[in-house]
């Protein structure tokens, strides 16, 4: 990495709350962001779990897994749009998948690579 992909040192680029049901997924997801300069406000990997999150946590941008074990991950992505935080979708059935309300969502579909996290999080986290 150049100095340019980092912030200053001890200053997070924004805090993310990570919603993934596989483990190791979402281990690789928390090194991207940790790699990219990121803290983790948060992990979760059941609905109601990332449900308390949603509403306590204190965080800049969401990222949901679509499906957590069978279950749909909206009510979720719901409890972030109502506290006005941005939220991406990841998702190995692209955005056409989602249902209507949700496909304007940014989306990364499954496997995605470091360039495209970074990508999405340059537009959705707020410059600090």
């Amino acid at each position: 990495m150049t100095s340019g992909d980092k912030p200053a040192a001890g200053q997070p680029r924004g805090r993310i709350l990570v919603v993934e049901d596989e483990f190791l997924i979402r281990m690789l997801l928390e090194e991207m962001l940790t790699d990219l300069g990121y803290e983790l406000a948060g992990v979760a990997g059941r609905v109601d779990e990332a449900a308390e999150l949603a509403k306590k946590a204190e965080f800049d941008l969401a990222i949901l897994d679509v499906n957590l074990d069978g279950h749909d991950v909206y009510p979720v992505a719901d409890i972030v749009t109502q506290r006005g935080l941005p939220f991406m979708f990841v998702t190995g059935y692209g955005g056409l998948g989602l249902p209507e309300a949700y496909r304007s969502r940014p989306t990364l579909q499954k496997p995605f690579q470091l360039d495209e996290l970074k990508k999405m999080l340059a537009q959705l986290v707020p410059a600090r």
